[in-house]
């Protein structure tokens, strides 16, 4: 008997993504084609200008490509208007961002059910205390942002992401503006969020050992996927990375 795999948690086919028009024109996607499993956490690397957040943008429905499809489960982002692209943004994805992103006036914990509250639905008590049993932060819902670490305050971002149990959680840098100690923190939390919450990550990040935490890494250079490594260490990331790099410094010396 043999059994079928479950559906990507999100994919893409042929994206293209150009800016400008003319000798102006910059490709920053050309025919990306990329899949990423259910319950798995997944890092988006490459050489700066290589198209990561791009990729990202587009694939979470911040962007539109100019041309190719991408799928969010099963709903094709090209399909659906304005109204749409809102509320699957808001019910099926989760953002993190470089930037924390909360707002000051609310206490962590009003922050971490704000999209609930924007659409006007309960929060799960049982999803709920697990989501901030796994960021542990249990002791710290009643403080507002100015009261909290920057690792703190992305712990707060990253229960948010998770509290509407999305499909997929996309981080764009999520460490970014952190010190090594606070990221450890964060990365920790988006891996627990898979192995024990069941979540799907894809993250961007130009960290080897950010990278080192994630199932799979896939690779873009120039707008194009270039390749993927499995159970990553951060030394064989930084190995790929720097075998991406030297035919770009070879060109330009």
């Amino acid at each position: 008997m043999t059994t079928t795999a479950p559906a990507p948690a999100a994919r893409a086919e042929g994206l293209t993504k150009t800016y400008g028009s003319g000798d102006a024109a910059v490709t920053a996607l050309d025919g990306v084609t990329v899949s990423f499993a259910a319950g798995e956490f997944t890092a988006i690397m490459g050489p700066s200008g290589s198209g990561k957040s791009t990729l990202m943008h587009v694939m979470a429905g911040l962007d539109s490509p100019t041309s190719g499809e991408s799928w969010v489960g099963e709903t094709a982002l090209s399909g659906l208007k304005d109204k749409g692209l809102t509320a699957l943004r808001r019910d099926a994805i989760g953002f993190v961002f470089q930037q924390f992103n909360l707002l000051p006036t609310l206490t962590a914990g009003e922050n971490i059910t704000l999209p609930l509250d924007i659409a006007g639905r309960k929060a799960d008590p049982a999803w709920l205390d697990e989501v901030i049993a796994a960021v542990g932060l249990a002791d710290r819902l009643g403080h507002r942002p100015a009261e909290m670490s920057g690792g703190q305050q992305q712990r707060v971002a990253c229960a948010r992401a998770l509290v509407t149990r999305p499909s997929v959680v996309f981080a764009d840098e999520p460490t970014g503006n952190l010190d090594s100690r606070a990221g450890a923190e964060v990365l920790g939390f988006l891996r627990r969020s898979v192995k024990d919450l069941g979540q799907t990550v894809v993250m961007v990040t130009h960290d080897p050992v950010a990278a080192s935490y994630a199932d799979r890494v896939v690779f873009l250079a120039d707008g194009r996927l270039v390749g993927e490594l499995r159970d990553p260490t951060a030394e064989s990331v930084l190995d790929r990375i720097k075998a991406l790099e030297l035919p770009r410094a070879a060109l330009e010396a």
